[in-house]
């Protein structure tokens, strides 16, 4: 069941990077990709990989905003007032079944506090002999999930870089033009 559910997302995630690479405004563009980050944030949920997913919507996020603000300011595309039904039909269709699988994927979590890590027993019997941390999630983190943690890490520095990167080339842009 899992399995159909995730098939599913990555055909929609290939159909919005298909949106995303055929499109014609940037912001559609901008807007897709983060559809395209979004949906793979469920998956992770639905591979009881909560933390990869508290991740990567942190990331999406952050990249969302910084993208579309970016967009909207060189975007000079002037809009008209000629709403159709039948595309905004189609957007609350799309963020009907996002909402609908969310809460699937959301609602195949274990409760809080069930155990379901073969793990978490070996963690805690052997984590203090192996690591000598009496931290047990500080043992886990920095010694059992250390890569995992690193690649968390990098994916966060990286977000957090390239906004400081576009952030300070506009601030530049605008102290050239004042100055």
């Amino acid at each position: 069941m899992t399995e159909t559910f995730i098939t599913i997302f990555l055909v929609f995630m290939i159909l919005a990077a298909v949106v995303a690479l055929e499109a014609r405004e940037l912001l559609s563009t901008v807007i897709a990709v983060g559809a395209v980050g979004f949906m793979l944030s469920v998956i992770f949920l639905f591979l009881r990989a909560p933390d990869i997913a508290i991740v990567q919507i942190v990331v999406e996020i952050l990249t969302l905003v910084i993208l579309v603000r970016a967009t909207i300011s060189r975007d000079t595309h002037f809009f008209e007032d000629e709403r159709e039904f039948f595309p905004f039909a189609i957007n609350i269709v799309m963020i009907m079944v996002f909402l609908i699988f969310a809460f699937w994927a959301v609602k195949t979590l274990p409760r809080f506090g069930l155990n379901f890590s073969k793990v978490a027993p070996y963690y805690l019997t052997k984590g203090l002999a192996q690591t000598g941390a009496a931290n047990i999630v500080t043992s886990v983190i920095l010694d059992y999930r250390a890569y995992d943690t690193l690649g968390e890490a990098t994916v966060l520095f990286t977000a957090v870089l390239g906004a400081v990167a576009l952030l300070r080339r506009k601030a530049k842009a605008a102290e050239n033009k004042n100055g």
